[in-house]
């Protein structure tokens, strides 16, 4: 394996060897994250749910040699394949005294993604998580939400990438405060974009959802040597572009597992790999809206999906008001041979 993800409690010593291979590491939790960390990390101002652990840590880890690249403004790390990173965007210019508006942050932002990816050449973007402070608010008459999608989606145009089709897997959830944070993985192979028959594709959505669509697959297939990864994005109870079971968290979780699975159906068609993927192989993020349901929503994981369910629950706001609960996830197998021709995925 070429790329390993862990989720243990604590982060690894500096004098451990699994430290020289870290890639970067995300890290939950409303009280300050522990020292010796990284210096690729994201960290999340969220409330660890379901949990007796004050903190959660994500490590992204390589076989391969792991260097620290210096830029300004942005935290890169890499190896010979892969390029991962860490972009914080205040709305509030603390020098000029002055504010920017979620667009222009989001703009600035995917624009300096794609200017490490370009400079470094590193030219596929797998992979990216956002965290975007009130994220349901309304500003100016706009949804921050809608104002997130479009300067995200004017940093993909300016960087000449394509808006439709073959775009990364992604995620956007709301903290209460802080920077716009944006963390992504990016690698010198295609990815293979795999979408949902039950959904809509989020950047063919309707204009009652904004003027700019949101620019991200439903999940995507990558390759490193002989290693398949599927990273699938955030997934919720929307069927066709609509949400289903609006103030019923119950059905809004079995709703988003049955999308969830349609989602690794897709993708067991495309993969080159021998062993199938399944919702109890994956790695998963599970977001709540409401601390009151993160009990439920535990249970019912794990009456569905088993009694050993690799998920961590968080508590952050949903892209839409009426959304109560959305997943994530990763998983990964080893392939008994190199992909040939990653041009036909």
């Amino acid at each position: 394996m070429q790329l390993v993800v862990s989720s243990p409690y604590s982060l690894p010593r500096l004098g451990d060897a699994s430290y020289l291979n870290c890639l970067a590491q995300i890290t939950f939790g409303l009280d300050s994250s522990p020292k010796n960390v990284p210096e690729v990390r994201q960290h999340i101002r969220a409330q660890l749910l379901a949990s007796t652990t004050p903190h959660y840590s994500e490590t992204w880890s390589s076989e391969q040699l792991v260097r620290i690249l210096g830029e300004t403004g942005i935290r890169l790390s890499c190896t010979d394949d892969l390029l991962f990173g860490v972009i914080d965007v205040p709305e509030t210019d603390q020098a000029q005294g002055s504010a920017n508006t979620l667009e222009q942050v989001s703009q600035r932002a995917y624009s300096q993604l794609f200017d490490a990816l370009e400079k470094y050449k590193y030219p596929y973007l797998w992979r990216a998580w956002n965290y975007v402070p009130n994220i349901t608010g309304v500003e100016n008459g706009v949804e921050r939400y809608q104002q997130f999608n479009a300067g995200r989606q004017m940093g993909f145009s300016l960087a000449e990438r394509g808006v439709t089709g073959n775009v990364p897997a992604a995620c956007a959830l709301g903290v209460k405060a802080g920077p716009l944070s944006v963390a992504f993985l990016a690698g010198r192979r295609p990815t293979a974009a795999i979408e949902n028959p039950r959904q809509i594709s989020a950047y063919n959505y309707p204009a009652q959802y904004g003027l700019r669509s949101p620019t991200f697959s439903r999940a995507s297939l990558a390759y490193l040597h002989q290693q398949e990864l599927l990273f699938i994005s955030g997934t919720a109870s929307i069927v066709g572009h609509e949400t289903l079971h609006v103030g019923d968290v119950h059905g809004q979780t079995l709703e988003t597992l049955r999308n969830l699975q349609a989602v690794i159906d897709q993708a067991n068609l495309r993969s080159k790999g021998q062993c199938s993927y399944s919702l109890q192989a994956l790695n998963m993020r599970v977001y709540v809206r409401h601390e009151r349901d993160a009990a439920l929503i535990k249970d019912l994981m794990h009456q569905h999906l088993g009694s050993f369910v690799k998920a961590i629950y968080i508590h952050a706001d949903i892209c839409r008001e009426n959304l109560d609960i959305e997943i994530e996830g990763v998983a990964w197998q080893s392939l008994s041979i190199e992909p040939d021709d990653l041009s036909k995925l």
